[in-house]
């Protein structure tokens, strides 16, 4: 099929394609005479898995690593291994994100908890002292 169908096919525009294919993501592409690509059926099958792998988390160059030369034959130990470093990435990824909103919710209830007695000046150099931050003043 040509790129035009399966890029309608695929919903994937056809400039992603070619920049798949340039990157060897897409290999069993074939030239017509004429220079026009010529994609089997299976690339519409492919270019799910790119997708959907890149909506995980992939880089191109992780999903190229693991992708078989045919679609039929995977390399099941490298793709069960690339999977699950994928989710301890992920998971560790979590970690950090949820320090991080930990962290900025103390700042809001440091910040929040301002005296009804000082202005917003004061309740910021307040904020810094308590975070072991001094002014040079």
């Amino acid at each position: 099929m040509k790129i035009g169908e399966l890029a309608k096919r695929s919903g994937i525009a056809a400039s992603t394609i070619r920049f798949y294919e340039s990157k060897g993501l897409l290999k069993a592409v074939n030239r017509q005479s004429n220079g026009y690509r010529d994609y089997p059926l299976e690339a519409v099958a492919l270019l799910a898995i790119i997708n959907d792998a890149q909506k995980a988390g992939f880089s191109l160059e992780e999903i190229k690593q693991v992708l078989p030369e045919d679609i039929s034959s995977w390399r099941h130990d490298e793709l069960m291994a690339a999977l699950k470093k994928k989710i301890a990435d992920i998971e560790s990824l979590e970690v950090r994100l949820a320090q991080n909103k930990a962290h900025l919710r103390s700042l809001i209830q440091l910040i929040d908890s301002r005296p009804a007695d000082i202005d917003c000046k004061d309740n910021a150099a307040r904020v810094m002292a308590s975070m072991g931050i001094t002014s040079s003043d």
